[in-house]
């Protein structure tokens, strides 16, 4: 880390200060972490990110389905609802403004029997309700005009999802942090932390050296994902009680080998924990299929093959012609989850000085789907709990 943070600023020092305290200091270099550097820096604040592996985003922020959502699936009222929905139109804004490959594709979340048509017909009043635009009911006929090769009774056409390159997005987040003056740490992990007091003292340690410095910060963003609750359980001056339990559900995605029979990405009603075994598709129109549902209690991102016998059933419901054989393991990733299996899903958990009393600190808490799509909206709300 000491090179690192060298290299990238020089301001790096072994004893903390007031007189030498950086303004800002985000933990986590994923999407939402780099989105957050990004508008802090843009608001004229001195920014470090402090990530402890050696790239961005190499986590959940890389290990999803790369999907813009439109904001169908949340309760309305709740942050993901009115995030998600302002996001996905950021997104594609921003997506055009600085050269970030995307395709709104549209998506066809369907309803493969009679039975689901009622759980169908309460996401489109959801989606409604949240003031999703371009929702619209299909038939059998409709569907079949559109995607000859689904089979389902009804579905619900989204025509603002789409799919977006992930890691050109957070490195177009990064360029304009650090056209702004931001810097990113690679190697660096937070060891300690006192928050208590109007400047913040970290112990950071170069997670390959082992060697550790002391920085000093006026505001701490924990954007730390998977690792949030551990992050915040470091920093002295939190009460612990403000910590939620985590919970992790893995899921693994399987690539098609051969050409896509769907130009649309396709979803299922969702389930418990996720939304279904869906179809994707990345920008150079490959497909994959994913992900499943999975809790565990470690972080584990193999792929075993033989999990692609419950794939099959799964994708046969809405498409009965695909051939055995045909699904190859590609990658798994792990979700952050803030309920237990069988409990509604919990909302995003952005926590500030309001809620922890802790002046200058904001943990993110549970960022799953949809915080890509969110990440610019997520961003703005942080910097106003600390602004």
């Amino acid at each position: 880390m000491l090179a690192s943070l060298r290299h990238a600023r020089g301001w790096l020092r072994q004893e903390s200060s007031t007189s030498n305290a950086v303004d800002a200091v985000v933990i986590g270099a994923g999407v939402v972490g780099l989105a957050v550097a990004q508008s802090l820096a843009q608001a004229g604040r001195e920014v470090v990110v402090l990530e402890a592996a050696n790239a961005v985003g190499t986590e959940t922020s890389s290990r999803n389905s790369e999907i813009i959502h439109a904001g169908i699936y949340y309760p309305p009222g709740t942050l993901k609802a009115r995030l998600c929905l302002e996001g996905n139109a950021r997104l594609y804004e921003y997506c055009d403004s600085h050269a970030v490959p995307y395709k709104r594709l549209g998506k066809l979340l369907v309803a493969t029997n009679a039975a689901q048509i009622p759980k169908l017909k309460h996401l489109q009043e959801t989606g409604q309700r949240n003031g999703v635009k371009g929702l619209e009911w299909l038939d059998q006929e409709e569907v079949r005009e559109m995607e000859p090769a689904l089979h389902c009774v009804a579905a619900l056409h989204s025509a603002s999802t789409g799919v977006v390159d992930s890691h050109t997005l957070m490195l177009a987040y990064q360029g304009e942090a650090e056209a702004h003056g931001a810097s990113v740490a690679y190697n660096s992990r937070l060891i300690s932390g006192d928050v208590g007091g109007a400047v913040k003292t970290l112990v950071v340690e170069d997670v390959v050296s082992g060697e550790r410095s002391s920085l000093a910060c006026r505001m701490v963003v924990n954007a730390a994902g998977l690792h949030s609750q551990a992050v915040a359980g470091r920093l002295q001056g939190l009460p612990s009680s403000m910590i939620p339990p985590r919970y992790l559900a893995r899921g693994c995605y399987f690539s098609l080998s051969g050409k896509s029979p769907f130009s649309r990405l396709i979803y299922p009603v969702p389930e418990d924990g996720g939304l279904g075994v869906h179809l994707t598709l990345d920008l150079g129109g490959q497909a994959k299929f994913g992900p499943d549902v999975e809790w565990v209690d470690r972080i584990d991102y193999t792929v075993d093959p033989a999990r692609a016998a419950s794939f099959y059933p799964a994708v046969r419901h809405y498409w009965p012609e695909l051939k055995d054989g045909a699904l190859q393991p590609s990658y798994a990733g792990i979700r952050p989850k803030l309920h237990r299996p069988g409990e509604p899903p919990a909302d995003f958990m952005v926590q500030g000085p309001k809620e922890h009393g802790v002046n200058g600190l904001v943990n993110l808490f549970g960022i799953e789907s949809p915080g890509l799509t969110s990440s610019l909206s997520i961003a703005d709300l942080v910097k106003s709990k600390l602004l």
